[in-house]
């Protein structure tokens, strides 16, 4: 076997893409520390935020984010908020998804892992939920609709099944339809973003 080439170059290729893009967003945050601008400063940690969940570093993605967050109750109107409670709950989530797909293919590690898997899981639906009480707030319905879509699905890889229904409810009454009391509840998220999008177009 030839060490001299890697075995995957196309991964490799992937991963050190990742790595400029975060380094260029650690570069435009340093710049946006200057004039400290909330508008500027939000979408800067954000951003740096999103190029840490590429990484799959989800708890340092979760942190930036909430700083993120922290910048928005300085900028006008609630569009921004609600964009990063959105992201902040799906990356909680995901990373609660990633602890107990750990916690499957390894040995029990104690009660510790299990907490924190918990605590994700629940900082997961305090967001969704924040984000779902400040849908109305956002400059427009589709915007509105497309909130609600991406808190129900958090909800959904939750297990609060009941919870997700009812925002997708909301969502396709927003859209001018009828809920299906009967299926809604089965209703993937995914199909009813399809919908959502199409609509929307």
């Amino acid at each position: 076997m030839d060490i001299t080439q890697p075995s995957t170059p196309h991964a490799m290729s992937s991963s050190a893409l990742t790595r400029q893009a975060l380094q260029l967003a650690v570069r435009v945050l340093e710049l946006a520390k200057v004039y400290r601008k909330p508008h500027d400063m939000s979408q800067a940690t954000a951003q740096v935020a999103r190029c840490l969940k590429a990484m799959r570093d989800f708890g340092s993605a979760e942190a930036y984010l909430n700083e993120s967050l922290a910048w928005t109750a300085l900028i006008h109107g609630q569009d921004a908020r609600v964009d990063v409670l959105c992201e902040l709950a799906e990356v909680a989530c995901t990373l609660a998804e990633m602890l107990e797909d750990d916690e499957a293919a390894d040995a029990p590690r104690g009660g510790s892992q299990a907490d924190i898997r918990r605590g994700a899981r629940e900082r997961a639906r305090d967001r969704a939920f924040e984000a779902a009480q400040l849908a109305s707030q956002t400059t427009d319905a589709h915007w509105e609709v497309k909130v609600l879509l991406r808190v129900s699905d958090v909800l959904n890889r939750c297990g609060d099944h009941d919870d997700a229904a009812t925002l997708q409810d909301r969502a396709i009454t927003l859209l001018g339809l009828q809920p299906d009391a009967d299926s809604a509840a089965d209703a993937p998220a995914d199909a009813l973003r399809m919908k959502a999008s199409h609509l929307l177009m």
